[in-house]
């Protein structure tokens, strides 16, 4: 069967976010990177309203979090990309694997100088 592009502009976009949901869906459901980034999201949104967090450190938690899934699904299309191309081990599949969880972590570093900066001052 061929693909077939939509070209109508409304009909399009749904479809775009159907796929994006489904997409967002097999992340939540399978990858338990995400499990556990997902989980981590849930707690610091529990967390900002217990210690009742103003409307800047909501916007930067919420861009931390939302940073973090967004590259570590990026990450996962990578790994399974290259893995498909190449399903045996390989020094340069490994290298590219290597780099693009390099990218999650500066992403996860930076969520938690954000967290630290927000929680931190409301424990001393």
């Amino acid at each position: 069967m061929k693909f077939q592009k939509d070209t109508t502009f409304l009909s399009g976009r749904f479809k775009s976010i159907g796929f994006a949901i489904k997409g967002a869906y097999k992340l939540i459901t399978t990858e338990h990177s995400i499990m556990v980034q997902s989980s981590l999201a849930l707690i610091m949104i529990i967390a900002g309203f217990y210690f009742e967090i103003d409307r800047y450190e909501w916007m930067m938690q919420i861009l931390a979090f939302g940073l973090v899934l967004g590259i570590e699904s990026l990450n996962t299309a990578v790994e399974k990309i290259a893995d498909f191309i190449h399903p045996e081990f390989h020094d340069r599949i490994g290298f590219i694997k290597d780099i693009a969880a390099g990218g999650v972590m500066f992403a996860a570093m930076a969520a938690m100088a954000i967290g630290l900066l927000i929680y931190v001052p409301k424990f001393l």
